[in-house]
């Protein structure tokens, strides 16, 4: 009967609104509610614009035209994370109490890049295009949900009990070496410190690592036209990373300019993130109260 009704029409079949959806399951709920409270804390407090366009293939410049935000809502059955980019959103919830479930969704696919046959300057190419929202192209559809999922699960992968990384803390309190250089100590709740600790964390520099340069402008550095004084703000953020190394929080990766975070640096750099920015803060609420 349904083929009856179509003979003879012309339809052009879409995707109005595609979720993808992967689910980590837990052996009761109380395992799941251990973990859920610090994972709602961390994508909420630690997640940036800039995390939020990475998880789903974009990148900030100066050509990005929309809305980033992050949405934190309780529900009659729990609480819900959303990061919105446009259209697109990834969230987080809890699922039946024991099911984590990070979900795509995609409203907007032209947002994502496809690779088929094109126009450019009049001749027909094989690149990468803006997709469409043709059914045919569901294959990609979950190639690019299944990367945003991934991505932000790896993002929250470093997120545990912090009773070991607030005692592992104890160890930046005191001076390092690097290559026979005394390094000093660091203070996980120095504003100065924390920001370092937050810049070298975004998530931007999680798959490719990240140079000298990368770091200026979330230190507040704007880099000078002038070589010289170019030069010195160059070497100033370069004695910053000889120090996060001492501590062996970053690590250079072989044969090039960049560097990457160390598990131990997801750690204790996180840790003192939530020290800083949520449990002082609460911790001075409950006191005024």
């Amino acid at each position: 009967m349904f083929k009856g009704i179509l003979r003879g029409m012309d339809y052009y079949w879409v995707t109005d609104q595609a979720e993808y959806a992967t689910d980590i399951m837990f052996n009761s709920p109380s395992e799941l509610e251990a973990l859920y409270t610090k994972l709602q804390r961390y994508a909420t407090v630690c997640f940036s614009a800039e995390d939020v366009l990475t998880f789903l293939g974009r990148k900030l410049s100066g050509q990005f035209r929309g809305r980033v935000e992050t949405d934190y809502k309780r529900r009659l059955k729990g609480a819900r994370v959303k990061h919105r980019m446009k259209a697109n959103y990834i969230k987080m919830y809890d699922k039946f109490g024991s099911v984590l479930r990070v979900e795509t969704v995609i409203n907007h696919p032209y947002e994502f890049k496809i690779r088929r046959k094109g126009k450019r300057k009049g001749k027909t190419v094989m690149g990468w295009f803006p997709m469409a929202k043709r059914v045919s192209n569901l294959y990609r559809y979950a190639e690019v949900s299944m990367a945003a999922n991934r991505q932000y699960l790896q993002a929250l992968s470093v997120v545990d009990d912090p009773t070991a990384s607030l005692k592992m803390l104890d160890e930046l309190c005191s001076p390092a070496r690097l290559n026979g250089y005394r390094k000093r100590a660091m203070n996980p709740i120095n504003p100065s410190d924390v920001k370092l600790f937050s810049a070298v964390l975004r998530g931007e520099h999680f798959i490719h690592g990240f140079q000298n340069r990368h770091l200026a402008g979330h230190l507040g550095i704007l880099l000078s036209k002038d070589k010289r004084e170019r030069r010195r703000q160059s070497s100033r953020i370069g004695r910053l990373l000889q120090l996060l190394r001492a501590h062996h929080l970053i690590a250079k990766i072989p044969r090039s300019r960049r560097y990457r975070v160390t598990l131990r640096g997801f750690k204790l750099m996180t840790a003192a993130v939530f020290l800083r920015e949520e449990y002082m803060p609460q911790l001075v609420f409950a006191q005024v109260k």
